[in-house]
């Protein structure tokens, strides 16, 4: 994949022979760790925050997950970042949190000014946080089962 420059915000892109990766509907896609507690957290957050609901949310053990994993050249067996992927655009580490506040209502989306630190420096605290996440924070057994009413709002296995 093409390398980014520091402050560009600009998503990587997939090849454009490949199929959309959010067949059937034009919402972003949330990719996260499902047993990872910090990564259910956000998700938790997202689900109370995204009034709006322009977000779908994707574990990455699911089969969608794997697709989505696969389809951008990310480990399916490891998660190392959390993803956003809308259309063939696919956003990774701090880029990906920034543009999914970017997304939300204020005063969440102010944080999304925290792009004019470099992505280095950014990065260099994501992988810090993400690398020790399960030492941290914990993890669970299996991927969390979402309360019946917010089901709608995670991506189907049949995706």
């Amino acid at each position: 994949m093409a390398s980014m420059t520091t402050f560009d915000h600009e998503p990587r892109t997939c090849s454009a022979d490949s199929q959309r990766s959010d067949p059937g509907h034009d919402k972003p896609v949330v990719v996260f760790d499902g047993v990872c507690r910090l990564c259910n957290a956000w998700v938790r957050f997202l689900l109370r925050y995204d009034r709006q609901a322009r977000f779908l949310l994707c574990p990455a053990q699911s089969r969608a997950g794997q697709r989505l994993l696969t389809r951008f050249d990310q480990p399916t067996d490891h998660y190392e970042s959390v993803l956003l992927v809308r259309d063939d655009r696919v956003w990774l580490r701090s880029d990906a949190v920034l543009e999914i506040l970017r997304g939300l209502p204020a005063p969440w989306r102010w944080l999304s000014g925290l792009r004019v630190i470099p992505r280095a420096v950014r990065d260099a605290g994501y992988n810090l946080i993400a690398r020790h996440r399960y030492r941290l924070f914990g993890r669970y057994q299996r991927c969390m089962v979402p309360d019946a009413s917010d089901r709608w709002r995670f991506v189907d296995d049949g995706v």
